[in-house]
């Protein structure tokens, strides 16, 4: 069923009944095919001439109500130079579908790539976790990946110094599982809260409407708990050589509930197994302006010529108890849990097997929101992702309107929506005549006992609670003292005063004293190099 290649329009399968149970639905046109297609790959550049190859008559011109069309090179006209006519409805369909093309950019992760896929379970962890996808090894689900930059427009370069966006959708039987998170296992800021102005300092200057060294590093100054992601940031790590070849993390901790109800901390890794590699700060400058579609072209063609990427995934857990008693907050995402104490558990792989279609309606407008969790996977107090469970799900509102979710490419096809949600922008998913209320006394709808989320207690007086300087350095400092290699520290150096160099004096001596408070060593280096390039 999930590979078959014999598929039906979206409306026929939402409107009729029997194609609702998943054993007779049929594959999507924009959907994942478990295995991958049989035809031959073409590479990006030739993909105009493969089109020609598979299409040997073309389609007839038609206007958006799918009326033929005499002409597509000429308006209508009062005599031959004469003004146009407003009843050229060929124009005006057109041009105003052409002045509506373009959908608001995401605010933050515009630029960026994605594939098809599907993630197959390899080892069992249903002790840990009752969510339909992990149930049975060998169990395969169909699966979309968007990878992106994060900080710069659409336009921008995919080798620029940036995190990137690791962003995960599972079409379950249980409905839809975004895992949206990035190729850091830590971030910026701890409290939801800072980040829309965290975000600015990552974009345009409002007077000058250029980016803006000085107030990037001066918000890390006033926020020290950054200086673990930004020493990342500046690392090797800071420029992966495209998508394939970097890790992927949920980041944020997530809660794992089985069967039985049991919940447990977890965190999620992926790692590539066709390995890591990073870019040189040189190579990256120079492919920025050779070819700032570097990681989306490179994704695109591997894919083409079946060289798959795949990527291992592993889950961190942590008892509730251990929780309690680990020196630091265990929902801090500026923190990593040592691997030592918390060892990564194999789950499965994922692999991306499929380019869309069609950039724009599979990639482009691909909405994806950390609320979205199916049974067996539920949020901890991570402040960070308590705030994302709303934004998310608010800026796609925005970005794509109230009925995002029944897009052919957002909608949870595998299981289908029933609820008492109507109406509104672009809806074409009605439910028909199902009651528009609950609880109703028609068999409109009904509930499962058995995916009630996992009971939790609370304590504590309700406050504002300020997190800057909870353990800002500890973790900072044996990343510099035990992760990097002496030429990798000496590279971090180097990519921070080549962005320092060109700011006020005041940040500078701001950003050496948190360098200093890390290890007195990189201080110390940062201070002594910035030195000798003003001389």
């Amino acid at each position: 069923m999930l590979a078959s290649k014999s598929y039906l329009p979206l409306v026929s399968i939402l409107r009729n009944p029997t194609h609702r149970k998943l054993s007779k639905m049929p594959m999507l046109p924009h959907m994942v095919k478990l295995t991958a297609d049989d035809s031959p790959g073409v590479m990006a550049d030739d993909q105009l001439k493969s089109y020609k190859e598979h299409h040997k008559e073309p389609h007839v011109l038609t206007t958006s109500n799918g009326a033929p069309i005499y002409t597509k090179t000429a308006s209508l006209t009062a005599g031959k130079r004469g003004p146009m006519l407003m009843q050229d409805v060929v124009y005006m369909d057109e041009m105003a579908h052409f002045d509506r093309e373009r959908i608001p950019e995401r605010v933050v992760h515009a630029k960026g790539g994605g594939a098809h896929g599907y993630f197959e379970v390899t080892h069992d962890i249903t002790k840990y976790c009752k969510a339909d996808l992990f149930s049975e090894i060998g169990k395969k689900t169909p699966m979309l990946a968007r990878f992106s930059t994060v900080g710069g427009e659409s336009g921008s370069a995919d080798t620029a110094r940036d995190p990137r966006g690791f962003a995960l959708k599972f079409y379950t039987e249980e409905g839809n599982w975004d895992l949206v998170g990035n190729n850091t296992p830590i971030f910026f800021i701890r409290d939801a809260i800072h980040f829309p102005n965290f975000i600015h300092t990552q974009k345009r200057n409002p007077r000058t409407h250029l980016k803006d060294r000085n107030a990037m590093f001066d918000f890390w100054i006033n926020r020290p708990e950054a200086i673990h992601q930004v020493m990342f940031l500046f690392s090797d790590r800071g420029t992966p050589d495209g998508f394939r070849h970097m890790n992927g993390y949920g980041s944020h901790t997530f809660k794992m509930v089985n069967k039985e109800g049991q919940p447990i901390y977890c965190k999620f890794h992926f790692k590539p197994t066709q390995g890591v590699k990073n870019l040189s700060a040189a190579d990256a400058n120079r492919l920025a302006g050779e070819n700032p579609d570097y990681s989306i072209e490179d994704l695109f063609n591997a894919i083409e010529r079946k060289d798959f990427p795949e990527w291992k995934m592993f889950i961190q857990v942590m008892t509730f108890e251990q929780a309690e008693k680990w020196e630091f907050n265990p929902f801090d995402v500026t923190k990593v849990w040592p691997h030592g104490d918390y060892p990564l558990i194999e789950v499965g792989k994922m692999v991306l097997n499929r380019n869309p279609k069609n950039y724009f309606a599979e990639i482009e407008q691909a909405a994806f929101a950390p609320a979205h969790v199916i049974p067996g996977i539920e949020f901890s107090p991570d402040k960070m992702l308590q705030g994302r469970i709303f934004s998310y799900t608010d800026t796609h509102f925005h970005r794509l309107g109230p009925n995002y979710i029944q897009l052919p490419i957002n909608c949870p096809y595998r299981s289908r929506a029933h609820n008492t949600q109507r109406d509104g922008l672009m809806a074409y998913e009605s439910q028909e005549d199902a009651p528009n209320y609950f609880p109703n006394s028609y068999n409109g709808y009904r509930t499962r006992e058995d995916v009630k989320e996992s009971s939790f207690g609370l304590t504590g007086d309700v406050d504002r609670y300020e997190t800057g300087d909870e353990h800002n350095y500890e973790q900072p400092r044996q990343f510099w003292e035990k992760v990097l290699k002496e030429e990798e520290r000496d590279r971090l150096v180097e990519n921070f005063v080549d962005s320092l160099s060109g700011c006020y004096e005041e940040v500078q001596q701001g950003m050496i004293k948190i360098f200093t408070n890390v290890h007195p060593d990189f201080g110390n280096a940062v201070r002594h190099a910035l030195c000798q390039k003003k001389h």
